[in-house]
């Protein structure tokens, strides 16, 4: 009998020197030699009191069981004399009249015609009481102790004939714990690693804009956002587990990735700002970026106080460590050393030594602020903005990115329908853990008959009634019907074995079981005596007038594999919850079973979740439903790549890795949804530049965190643990499989099907090829829509030019371009002079009226339609030539008749710039009067020059 109590000591004997068979005289000495060193085992407490495993078997009245199979006295003496018939499955004495239950023991056993030939696995295991929490401490430093001095004779080869493998109840804590102590020791390698690469990664080559010690800070940032969520966690008394020791090497990752967006959206601003405006364009331009992914990581983690942290160091802290490090920039101050230097361009015009210019130089010249030589862009960034963008948008890499993203998802899809479930109890342990050995021969051994099972049924039931006995007896029949369940040969019920135990030998007994009172007399009588081991089955009350708790033992059988086991969990619960007693079906192993059942439900429903908060979360910050839905398709082939892969990784789908794939979740969109959003807050036109600046954005911060996030746990495979070990494989796909989709598939698709998809350069060509043979800037009226001293919107409009409705000021008959124009400002300038002088004003004014249009027949109806205006413009060009000339005569009168110092005067008064030396030259120039003017319709074949009113106001419709 196996009976289930809180503290055990357990062990898995085999024998040494290819013996394959126990039964053996040398083999059950060396037993009998363990079974005492157990009993023997000293104990000392905190508080100096020593006891042995013997001496509290007799305080309790022998109620501390080894198994009954190891009755070595017996045994050794039957098997010698030839006394014991060994058959299977039961080994009966019939001198003794004594059963033992071989299956629960014997491991592996050979069995031919009933009878056991050999065998070739024993198990043995001492039972400690813990009733009370007295007994609890007991039972856990003895357990401490059996595991030691097993260990010790184990090690020291003490056993000549056998190798033992031990267990106790709490041995996975013990490795759990040291699972967690393993990776302490590579915090500070990390952080040291995590250091170093933040520090070369955000060095350039110009000493001033360089940022090495910002990218440190940016791991001190991380690591006290960490210690404040630990520290506040303990504070709200969330209990402390094992595994939150890997949330330091992630936020660092976290972190520093947010570190690396703050950085490059510090390289994207003019250095010329001011230092408040460059930090306003910084934060403005990341803090969404940062905000999506910490609250999408927030999500995933439902309650991430250690994400929440470092956003909110990152915001304060570390922004304030780049203001501090912009007004050193400013200073133009070396990024090291803090001292001021010389800008390239400088250094080499007073010919500072190399050493210098390539180690001191950088910033640039306030002198000559736009000097490229002192305006060179990050080599990376540069890289990402036209080479990587180039490749990108050649439609061959788009098509040659969709055919590997197929390929990627054709791997996932097998390795999805290859996924395994079940979580082996040996990958809880470490690799040189004492246990892993006991798990490997528990497999090995006892997989025919693995678990003993415990039905246990509470409340105030009268034991005595028949009726209470034939619905337990159903439902145990009910159980070992059941195909997980042996026959009655292995089922250990007290009620049973009491009922016919009297039915029996009542002639001799003459005892009755009629009436709970002589039923509950008579079972501690003749049934329940402490050396029996069914005494721990039944419960009394305080009174020990009822039995207020029992418990029988059921033999599962033949039971293999994650998926056998969660189904016979779940054929076994249905079968006590179709019983009318309060029943239950416990073991130790239940606990991984349960999550067996879970974990693929609890999987898919915690993914679709996450995948659709994540949507929501994105389309808050990015308000475009197609970015949201590619950042909800990228998280969801991220998820299957995940989790395809895994399988082919040799990852199971287990409570660990259940974990670890929510937890990524929100990984998953950090890249996605720094791409969407760079490429939506783009004012580029066309597609192909929307995926040159965001690449150029965030290329290298994605690159950067990508490697940082995987050199923070990358130190976890070397903790040689399984969990952690199935952590930093997932953490490295999720990264892997995001940035690959940030760089090369969202780009393509955006590209392809993002907005402004549709947005093509073709039209503005268009234009140019139909411009191409007018070259004159502007749009002269069609002859045949003309309006002739119309008035519109209150303007008069002159028959002696289309352009005086501009008003006075406009420059008549030649137009606004700098270029076309053969009035440059300075004619303008001269012109406002006249206006100072009444007289020369009106002059002036006469002179241009005589020189306009005189002829107003290039404005009526021709008869003849000139679709193109050819002859139009060739008038237009006589009539320019010869208004130019007359031009130009009365200017040079109007000269020749103020060369006064009147004149000289009012010319001062009228520029604002100082007079000038020598003689005035006109100038072709662009001017600012030029930029405010109303200028006349540009010639083009689009709608909107109907669109002008000036164009409008001279068309009329014959």
């Amino acid at each position: 009998m196996t009976p289930v109590t809180g503290r055990f000591g357990r062990v898995i004997i085999v024998a040494k020197d290819n013996i394959t068979n126990m039964l053996r005289t040398e083999v059950w000495k060396e037993l009998r030699e363990l079974d005492e060193l157990v009993q023997n085992i000293t104990v000392t407490l905190p508080t100096g009191e020593t006891f042995t495993y013997r001496e509290e078997c007799a305080k309790w009245e022998g109620q501390c069981f080894v198994n009954d199979i190891l009755n070595l006295d017996k045994i050794i003496g039957e098997v010698e004399r030839g006394e014991l018939n060994l058959t299977f499955p039961i080994m009966f004495n019939p001198v003794t009249w004594e059963a033992h239950a071989f299956p629960v023991y014997f491991g592996g056993a050979r069995v031919v015609d009933d009878t056991i030939v050999s065998v070739p696995a024993v198990q043995l295991v001492w039972f400690v009481r813990t009733d009370n929490k007295l007994q609890q401490e007991r039972g856990a430093a003895w357990e401490d102790a059996f595991l030691d001095e097993v260990g010790i004779a184990e090690d020291t080869g003490r056993f000549k004939h056998i190798s033992v493998a031990r267990f106790a109840s709490r041995t996975l804590d013990h490795e759990l714990e040291k699972n967690t102590r393993t990776v302490i020791p590579f915090f500070s390698s990390t952080f040291i690693l995590m250091g170093i690469f933040s520090i070369i990664t955000c060095m350039m080559g110009d000493w001033v804009r360089s940022k090495p010690w910002l990218g440190l800070l940016g791991n001190i940032s991380a690591v006290m956002a960490t210690v404040a969520a630990f520290g506040c966690a303990i504070y709200l008394g969330i209990s402390f587990i094992g595994i939150n020791l890997a949330a330091p090497f992630l936020m660092i990752g976290i972190g520093i990735d947010d570190t690396f967006v703050m950085l490059a959206a510090w390289r994207r601003t003019s250095p010329q700002l001011p230092v408040p405006q460059r930090m306003a364009t910084m934060l403005s331009e990341a803090a969404v970026s940062i905000t999506i992914t910490s609250v999408t990581d927030m999500l995933s983690f439902f309650i991430g106080l250690a994400v929440c942290f470092t956003f909110v160091w990152h915001l304060t802290f570390f922004a304030g460590c780049v203001a501090v490090s912009g007004y050193r920039e400013k200073q133009n101050r070396h990024t090291i050393t803090w001292l001021k230097v010389l800008p390239e361009s400088r250094a080499r015009k007073e010919e500072k030594s190399w050493l210098y210019r390539i180690f001191c130089s950088g910033g640039i010249d306030v002198a000559d602020p736009d000097n490229p030589i002192d305006n060179k862009e990050h080599c990376i960034m540069a890289f990402f903005k036209t080479t990587m963008a180039n490749i990108l948008n050649n439609s061959l890499v788009k098509a040659l990115v969709i055919v590997v993203f197929l390929m990627y998802l054709a791997g996932a899809g097998y390795g999805v329908t290859n996924l395994k479930e079940g979580l082996e109890r040996r990958k809880l342990s470490k690799v040189d853990s004492y246990s892993v050995e006991f798990f490997d021969r528990e497999d090995l051994y006892y997989r025919e008959f693995p678990y003993r099972i415990q039905v246990v049924i509470t409340g105030n039931y009268n034991y005595s009634d028949p009726q209470v006995q034939d619905e337990v007896e159903t439902l145990t029949q009910k159980l070992e019907n059941t195909s997980y369940i042996s026959n009655s040969l292995y089922t250990e019920s007290w009620l049973r074995t009491f009922v016919n135990y009297v039915s029996r030998n009542n002639d001799y007994l003459n005892v009755t079981i009629d009436n709970e009172v002589d039923f509950i007399k008579n079972l501690k009588e003749l049934w329940l005596f402490p050396a029996n081991p069914f005494s721990l089955d039944v419960k009394f009350n305080e009174a020990g007038n009822q039995i207020v708790a029992s418990r029988f033992l059921i033999q599962a059988i033949n039971i293999s594999g994650t998926n056998h086991e969660k189904e016979m969990v779940k054929a076994l619960r249905e079968v006590v919850a179709e019983s009318s007693l309060n029943a239950s079906v416990f073991h130790p192993y239940f606990v991984f079973f349960d999550q067996f059942e879970l974990v693929r439900p609890t999987s898919i429903q915690n993914l679709c979740y996450g995948a659709l908060m994540m949507m929501i979360t994105s389309f808050i910050f990015i308000p475009n439903i197609l970015c949201s839905l590619w950042v909800a398709f990228s998280i969801i082939s991220i998820e299957i790549g995940v989790v395809g892969y895994m399988a082919l990784w040799d990852i199971n789908l287990d409570s660990i890795s259940m974990i670890n794939l929510i937890m990524c979740i929100g990984f998953s969109v950090d890249f996605t949804a720094h791409i969407c959003y760079a490429y939506m807050a783009s004012k580029a036109k066309t597609p192909d530049e929307r995926v040159s600046e965001c690449l150029y954005s965030l290329g290298l911060p994605i690159v950067q965190g990508s490697f940082s996030t995987i050199l923070g746990v990358v130190a976890l495979l070397l903790a040689d643990s399984y969990i952690f070990s199935v952590f930093f494989k997932m953490v490295f796909m999720v990264i892997f499989f995001g940035a690959m989709h940030g760089l090369f598939l969202l780009p393509v698709l955006l590209s392809l099907f993002g907005p402004g998809s549709c947005t093509r350069k073709t039209n503005d060509v268009k234009v140019l090829k139909v411009e191409k043979p007018f070259p004159h800037p502007y749009i002269l009226p069609h002859p045949q829509l003309v309006l002739n001293d119309q008035i519109f919107n209150g303007k008069n409009i002159s028959p002696n030019g289309v352009y005086k409705i501009y008003g006075d000021d406009k420059d008549l008959g030649i137009g606004t371009s700098g270029e076309d124009t053969s009035e440059s400002s300075s004619n303008q300038s001269q012109r406002r002079q006249i206006g100072n002088d009444g007289n020369s004003r009106k002059k002036y004014e006469d002179g241009w009226k005589r020189s306009s249009y005189q002829s107003t027949s290039q404005f009526q109806p021709s008869g003849e339609l000139d679709l193109y205006g050819h002859d139009t413009d060739r008038t237009w060009q006589r009539q320019r030539h010869e208004d130019g000339r007359r031009t130009g005569e009365n200017y040079r009168r109007s000269r020749e008749l103020h060369r006064d110092d009147d004149w000289v005067a009012q010319r001062k008064t009228s520029d604002a710039g100082p007079r000038r030396e020598g003689p005035y030259r006109v100038m072709r120039a662009h001017s600012h009067h030029n930029i405010h003017r109303n200028r006349a319709p540009r010639r083009s074949n689009s709608h909107h020059n109907l669109e002008h009113l000036d164009y409008v106001a001279e068309m009329r419709f014959p």
